[in-house]
């Protein structure tokens, strides 16, 4: 495995780690609660963490088929548990460990096809798009760095929304800010 997919990997298992001591303080209200209606709850981070993981790795670097909803995990406001929404991410993490496992360094330098639904293609590129343009590529190493820095973004916004939520004093990072 190259050394840039088990540091990427290193970063997503210790932003997972944290999101998991966040939901375990959590009860399913707080869960799915909005600091503002212009906001997303804790577990509509969850939904799209895991949407964006498997879009970019299992769909785009593993071929799988792009099976994502990307507005629906803005717009849910329940359903899923803390132990639901654990077991989602820990099967996209797997899913994405075994995409990575094989691949070498001369695979990062590799260009992938990102597929994306019409309706969100529309809404990022504020342009309109027939449905076969709602694609771009992306060389592998690059994209692994994007997906890591996007999900300790909103990892860091759960471990925020947490400690604002429980008012617990918890170092949830392992660090002590």
């Amino acid at each position: 495995m190259a050394e840039l997919i088990k540091d990427v990997l290193e970063d997503l298992n210790k932003q997972l780690g944290r999101i998991e001591r966040s939901l375990n303080l959590l009860n399913d209200e707080q869960i799915w609660k909005r600091p503002k209606d212009t906001m997303n709850s804790i577990g509509n981070l969850c939904l799209h963490l895991a949407g964006n993981e498997y879009q970019n790795i299992s769909s785009a670097i593993g071929n799988r088929p792009f099976i994502r909803e990307r507005s629906r995990e803005f717009t849910s406001d329940g359903g899923l548990s803390n132990k639901e929404l654990t077991a989602l991410l820990r099967t996209t993490r797997a899913e994405s460990e075994a995409v990575l496992a094989d691949l070498t360094d001369d695979d990062l330098l590799r260009e992938v096809i990102i597929h994306y639904d019409l309706e969100d293609w529309n809404r990022m590129y504020q342009v309109q798009a027939s449905a076969g343009e709602t694609c771009e590529t992306r060389v592998i190493g690059r994209l692994l760095v994007q997906v890591a820095a996007h999900y300790g973004y909103h990892a860091g916004q759960i471990v925020l929304l947490t400690k604002l939520l429980t008012g617990t004093d918890e170092h949830l990072t392992g660090q002590y800010h």
